[in-house]
């Protein structure tokens, strides 16, 4: 599996969160506070899908960009910089969300919790199941990457 049928994977996945911390969100902020725990579920989950699209779309580009090199200054700068991008959004965010009469803080919060630590183990189990290989090298033709006869392993 390629790092961006990795990232595609969890992108899918983190929709399908999205979807139901929307609903779930949307149904307790219903009962909480009606019209205004709706939409503030569904802004802490927007919020959510944003980071989480920065995330997957800067480690795209960064392979992009460095040509498939991992270990190279233009994949560092690219992550780097859309680590910082998040970090400045996320500010003016809270500063400009924070200010709202219409959020109700708890629901908001609850849902980008919810959201965020979902995407967290999505990341852990698309990364732990995605087999890729830790040596780069291709096996020998006659060994097929096992050790070779009598050789000790």
């Amino acid at each position: 599996m390629t790092t961006t049928q990795i990232m595609q994977r969890i992108l899918l996945w983190g929709g399908m969160l999205a979807a139901a911390v929307a609903i779930v969100g949307g149904v307790v902020g219903w009962f909480l506070a009606e019209g205004a725990g709706v939409a503030s579920a569904l802004v802490g989950t927007a919020l959510a899908i944003v980071f989480c699209m920065l995330t997957a779309g800067s480690i795209v580009l960064a392979l992009k960009v460095s040509k498939g090199e991992m270990v190279s200054g233009a994949f560092f700068g690219v992550v780097l910089g859309g680590w910082l991008l998040k970090f400045a959004l996320f500010i003016v965010l809270v500063f400009v969300l924070g200010e709202q009469d219409w959020l109700h803080r708890g629901v908001a919060f609850g849902s980008l919790l919810v959201a965020v630590i979902g995407s967290l183990v999505i990341d852990c189990v698309v990364i732990a199941t995605s087999r890729q290989p830790t040596i780069d090298s291709d096996a020998d033709d006659e060994t097929q990457g096992r050790p070779a006869s009598g050789a000790r392993a």
